[in-house]
Parts: structure tokens; C-alpha cells; sequence
């Protein structure tokens, strides 16, 4: 006698974890935006978190002299000691802020700094308090690590900056990091040290929160901004910050892949183990690179700025131009984050109503071939973020569809 057992194959299942997070809108609409071209239509993408300058010369340099001198094997788990010393001085000379070796962590990109922090410090029903808007991987990460994002939304009535009246109503006996970006991707606002200042008076009052500081726009302010990070004008709060940093803005070294972090060494330590199971050791040839990133000539980051907020200025001056469009003027970055509710409620020619920011963001790419991202991708509508990480003449030409589509839309 033959018995048939037949086994069903089972559905693929994803993880709890990732139920509820989706591919990043930033990335579906720049598919989009390139399918569009593919099929030869004028798309100008103003997606993009990029540069549009090339990796100074003397970096590429220096990786080719690194793979010609064989340095293209493992390297020490979270940094080689020539990039962490780099590191270490950087920190001193720019933030006033002393790492020890131990104190300091490099990993492939400063979303892993970030990733490695949160795995390695927050346990199920954990909160990370996150103002908006963010960048969209902070809440996704957290959710990933099993925690909670706590977002506290603020517009552009407080310059898109968190207030120490916010900060204080949000924590709980939970709450385990408050995260903050400054400059900001996606508004461009940047905290002065009088704005830190409030701020970290309310962690000291709450010595079980920690900080998680996000640095990578440091170096593109304007207007004689003055840059500080908060473990540099609040020592008491240094043993329990977490300074984020990298290479991919300032050096236009976003395909290198380096981020970098200086923290206590417990907390590096654990970050370790996490990276240890992930990814292991960043590239040892983007090391090098970074090494001569962090030494070498640092002139031309005031020019590339100073080259940004000329397209900042054009920008915010166009825009602010157009009914319907409020767009303040960020600090730094290279972005705007402007408010479209004017525009809420008028239709387009096609007949279709805009009802949300979503909705402005598909009009533009659809009728006027510009790819801008709303502001609900970054927890804030009604917004639409700008990056002008791009030639001035491109910029010209989306700013003039942009006019014309929003003169387009009617009132009824």
C-alpha cells in the first residue's frame, strides 16, 4: 500500500518586523522619474539626496594608491586605526569634542551608524523620539529594531525645530533616544547653539535618554551659520551622545559608503557586535579615500556652500514667487521643504482635485515632468521637498514647468 503525502508549498511570509515598512517613497518616485526618461519623456528629478560635484581628485587618489599598494583585504571590524585617528582629530579640530580609539566607530555609511546604534540599544516597546520632518529611514529603523517612534511634528512655525516644550511633553520612562538632524534633511533647518541650548536643559533633567545626533550636513550652511553639535557646547551630555558623521555629503563621496560615529565605548563596543554579524569591516579602498577626505585640503567645502546657496537662493525666491507656495529659507542642506496648502483644493486640467501633497508631487511629474517628493514621506504634509543638488540651468527649467503647472490649476 502507497500513502501520497503531499506536502504544500507555503506562501512567502515577510517578518513582523518589516510588516508595516515599505521601500522608501524617495526611491519609488526616482523609478518612476526614470522610467519616465526611459521612455523619452523630459523628466527633471529634484529627488535626489546627492551632490552633483565630483570626489575631489586628491581622494580618488589616494584609493587608487591604496589598491596599488594591496590594501584591499579585511580591515579591523569597525575602522582602521589610520581612519579612526582621522576621525578622532577631525572631531577635535572642527567640534572641540576628544575621542579616545575605543571611542570612535566607522561602518558602511552612516544609516548602518544608525542601524547598529538602535539594534544594539533598543529592546521591544522601546521610544525614539523623532521630530518632523525626518528622513525617512529613522522611524523604519526603529520599527525594524522593535521600537517605537515617537514622531512630534514641527512646521514651519518653529523653523521646523523641535522646542524644549515638545521634547518635555514626549518623554516617557520608555523613551531610550531622542534623535535629532541638524542640518536637517529633508527642511534644511539647522539648530543655532541658543536652540540646543533648551533642548539638552530637558535631558539633563531625564538622565535615562540618550541622544542620537545626526551631523552629515555639517559642513553646507549658509549665510555665516554657525555649525556646533550638542556634546560640544553640553559636556554633561557627551557620555550619553551619539555623534553621527560621514563623508558622503561634504566630499561627495556618497557611493563610498563611510559614515562614521564618536560615542562612549560601551555603546561602540555594542555597536560592534551588531556590525560584527552584519556587514563586517567597511570597504578597506573607501577608507583610504576617507583618510585623505579627513586630512587633505578642506577649502573647497566653503565653495561647494557657497556654490549651494546660490542655487538655495534661486530656489526659495522662484518658489515663494508662485500662489499658493510658502517656502521658507533653510540654514543649510541642500534642500527646501516648502508648504503647498495653498494649492490643496484647486483642480488640474485633467479635472482631478489636488487634495494632498501626494497628489501636487504626481501632478508635477505627470504633467510637468519635475520629480519633487511630498512631505508626507517625511512625516509633515502639507510640504514638498526640493533638492537642489543640481545645475543651475536644470534648476531654471523644472522652476519655470513648476510655475506654469501650478498657474494651471484652477479654483472652482
Amino acid at each position: 500500500m502507497t500513502i501520497d503525502v503531499t506536502i504544500k508549498e507555503a506562501a512567502f511570509s515577510a517578518a513582523s518586523r518589516i510588516s508595516s515598512i515599505g521601500v522608501s517613497e524617495i526611491l519609488k518616485i526616482g523609478a518612476r522619474a526614470q522610467a519616465m526618461k526611459r521612455e523619452g519623456k523630459p523628466v527633471i528629478i529634484l529627488g535626489a539626496g546627492e551632490p552633483d560635484f565630483d570626489t575631489p581628485d586628491h581622494i580618488k587618489e589616494a584609493a587608487c594608491e591604496a589598491i596599488r599598494r594591496g590594501e584591499t583585504k579585511y580591515t579591523a571590524l569597525d575602522g582602521t586605526p589610520e581612519l579612526k585617528a582621522a576621525i578622532r582629530e577631525k572631531f577635535r579640530r572642527e567640534n572641540g569634542l576628544v575621542y579616545e580609539q575605543d571611542e570612535v566607530t566607522v561602518a558602511t555609511g552612516a544609516k548602518q551608524i544608525l542601524f547598529n546604534a538602535l539594534m544594539a540599544t533598543v529592546d521591544p516597546g522601546d521610544e525614539v523620539i523623532i521630530p518632523t520632518p525626518y528622513w525617512t529611514s529613522y522611524s523604519d529603523i526603529v520599527q525594524i529594531c522593535e521600537g517605537r517612534p515617537v514622531l512630534i511634528a514641527c512646521d514651519a512655525s518653529s523653523g521646523f525645530r523641535l522646542t524644549a516644550e515638545k521634547l518635555e511633553a514626549a518623554i516617557t520612562p520608555r523613551t531610550r533616544w531622542v534623535l535629532l538632524n541638524s542640518p536637517s534633511n529633508p527642511s534644511g533647518a539647522a539648530y543655532s547653539a541658543e536652540d540646543y541650548k533648551p533642548l539638552l536643559e530637558v535631558l539633563l533633567r531625564h538622565p535615562h535618554v540618550w541622544l542620537l545626533v545626526d551631523d552629515m550636513y555639517e559642513h553646507i550652511v549658509y549665510d555665516g551659520f554657525a555649525f556646533v553639535t550638542p556634546a560640544q557646547i553640553e559636556p554633561r551630555l557627551k557620555n550619553r551622545t551619539l555623534t553621527v558623521n560621514g563623508v558622503s555629503k561634504a566630499y561627495a563621496m556618497t557611493g563610498w559608503r563611510i559614515g562614521y560615529a564618536g560615542g562612549p565605548r560601551d555603546l561602540i563596543k555594542a555597536m560592534a557586535v551588531v556590525q560584527s554579524q552584519a556587514t563586517s569591516c567597511p570597504s578597506s579602498v573607501s577608507q583610504a579615500a576617507s583618510v585623505a577626505a579627513l586630512t587633505g585640503p578642506q577649502a573647497f567645502l566653503k565653495e561647494r556652500a557657497a556654490s549651494f546657496q546660490q542655487r538655495r537662493d534661486l530656489v526659495v525666491r522662484r518658489l515663494n514667487a508662485i500662489d499658493g507656495i510658502d517656502c521658507r529659507t533653510p540654514e543649510g542642506a541642500f534642500y527646501t521643504f516648502s508648504s503647498c496648502a495653498g494649492l490643496l483644493g484647486r483642480i488640474a486640467p485633467s479635472g482631478k482635485r489636488i487634495e494632498t501633497d501626494a497628489d501636487f508631487c504626481v501632478y508635477l511629474l505627470e504633467e510637468a515632468h519635475v520629480a519633487v517628493v511630498p512631505g508626507s514621506a517625511f512625516g509633515l504634509s502639507p510640504y514638498f521637498r526640493i533638492s537642489y543638488a543640481t545645475s543651475v540651468t536644470e534648476l531654471e527649467e523644472a522652476l519655470s514647468r513648476i510655475e506654469r503647472a501650478c498657474a494651471a490649476l484652477s479654483v472652482r
